[in-house]
């Protein structure tokens, strides 16, 4: 499939595959073809989300967490509260 923007063209790959649900235990189930799971990085664990009528299926990462504090700036830590007034009601109330 080829889109067409204003400036630039963007090639997509677009993959269908037809398959049927079946029978697992009291639930419902479908296979993947191997070669989907192999070009989206699913693994093992997935997190399935309705939108409208369809099912999204993305993979985990590995680390929930991972690459969180990649982008913190110590910097800008120092200057967080800069300029913060307590209100007279607050200086009283806390007691450690």
């Amino acid at each position: 499939m080829i889109i067409y923007s204003y400036n630039q063209v963007i090639t997509v790959e677009v993959y269908f595959v037809q398959t049927t649900i079946r029978k697992l235990g009291n639930s419902k189930g479908l296979i993947i073809p191997a070669s989907f799971l192999a070009s989206t990085g699913i693994t093992e664990i997935v997190d399935i989300e309705l939108k409208g009528q369809s099912i999204v299926i993305t993979p985990v990462k590995k680390n929930p967490r991972e690459g969180w504090y990649d982008n913190y700036q110590t910097e800008k830590e120092e200057s967080a509260w800069h300029g913060f007034q307590p209100l007279d009601s607050e200086e009283d109330d806390w007691s450690w």
